[in-house]
């Protein structure tokens, strides 16, 4: 289970969603635009929890606002450059607003991992009821944006609904129909589906009052759907979500999570302590406690980078993730930064959870792999760190 943590960058926005926290006309939320030095702080405090994936998140400004694609390149070289100790964000992933393909070639260029773009309801009435006014208002524009990014050679971008604002089944199935295209015109599906439920956002009376509220039930088959749907795909789920229900759906085909979160900008460091957020959580758990948690269902917990850094990305990634064999290279990189968790971050009762689920899992694998991970572990009992395959 792959694990990161949202890091805002700002909350200013020209769109008015009607379900966001963040919407243009929303008096009730303080407005925030982190500076270079305060993002730096965010980082490192994110570092100092144990995190190495961020993904890096900005609300869409128009008419000579300044959060722009020099703020994004800049953003990406200040999370990339923050250290602590001997640890360093490895992967920013970035969801924003559409961008022209010579921004995305920008963003690629800055070392963007996956772009993630959610067209949030595939229902068009829906989708213009929702979102009135400001730039997200044309829902073509943000269906389009998928193909200028892999014109610009991003070629791992996530894609996902915002399940609450239309009837879930229609849903799906635009989403589904989404992929099928996608696979069609670049042969390559999406890296990651997410699958946020409308959660409570100050100041947006219809994140409360979801027009089309989804059950547990119907969210658990929602999730199943999609893994046998999409075995491919990793499918993310936040801390919307409560701690409860976020651990069974592990078992359903959850594989990537975050954890620890805020969604508002400066929430780790507190440079923004006044900040809004964009929507409330409900799993408030740490990053220890949700490790704790993971490791007692007997699942590993991956910081995992490695793919992107050996160009397992796009069709590459696809021709290892659709038939399965990944799954080598994912349980070895696992282990590795899970080994890094423990032996720079995790608290006492976590080491001793995790180094036993290192043991059981040393003894399953084939003799080389056994090997090849005991030599990487003895070069990290003596300081080194980020060793992948």
């Amino acid at each position: 289970v792959v694990i990161f943590a949202p890091l805002y960058i700002s909350n200013l926005g020209s769109n008015n969603c009607l379900y966001c926290g963040f919407r243009s006309e929303n008096p009730e939320i303080a407005r925030k635009k982190l500076s270079m030095r305060e993002i730096t702080a965010e980082a490192e405090a994110l570092l100092a929890k144990g995190h190495k994936r961020v993904l890096m998140v900005a609300g869409e400004t128009s008419g000579g606002n300044t959060l722009d694609i020099d703020f994004f390149e800049e953003a990406l070289r200040t999370l990339y450059s923050a250290r602590y100790g001997r640890n360093g964000i490895r992967r920013v992933n970035v969801n924003s607003a559409p961008l022209s393909v010579s921004e995305f070639r920008r963003l690629k260029s800055a070392g963007i991992g996956t772009y993630q773009i959610f067209q949030e309801t595939y229902h068009d009435a829906t989708y213009r009821t929702v979102h009135p006014r400001g730039p997200k208002s044309d829902p073509d524009n943000r269906l389009d944006a998928v193909a200028r990014a892999f014109e610009a050679g991003i070629d791992d971008i996530g894609i996902g609904v915002l399940y609450g604002l239309y009837d879930h089944k229609f849903e799906t199935l635009g989403l589904l129909a989404h992929i099928e295209s996608m696979e069609k015109a670049h042969g390559v599906g999406p890296h990651t589906i997410s699958v946020p439920r409308l959660e409570p956002a100050k100041g947006a009376d219809l994140s409360t009052y979801p027009p089309y509220r989804i059950s547990d039930g119907d969210f658990k088959k929602i999730v199943a759907v999609l893994r046998i749907s999409v075995p491919y795909t990793g499918i993310i789920l936040s801390t919307r979500e409560t701690a409860e229900l976020r651990d069974e759906l592990f078992g359903l085909g959850v594989s990537q999570i975050s954890a620890g979160s805020s969604t508002r900008p400066g929430g780790y460091s507190e440079a923004g302590d006044k900040a809004g957020g964009q929507f409330d959580t409900s799993d408030m758990r740490t990053l220890d406690e949700v490790m704790s948690s993971l490791l007692d269902k007997k699942a590993i917990p991956s910081f995992c980078t490695a793919c992107y850094r050996t160009e397992r990305t796009g069709k590459a990634f696809m021709a290892l993730a659709k038939p399965g064999t990944i799954q080598g290279k994912c349980r070895v990189n696992a282990l590795l930064t899970l080994k890094e968790y423990l032996d720079d971050f995790a608290s006492s009762d976590v080491r001793r959870k995790g180094y036993g689920l290192i043991e059981r899992e040393m003894g399953a694998l084939p003799e080389a792999e056994k090997k090849y991970l005991e030599g990487l572990f003895t070069k990290m009992d003596k300081g080194a760190r980020d060793g992948f395959v």
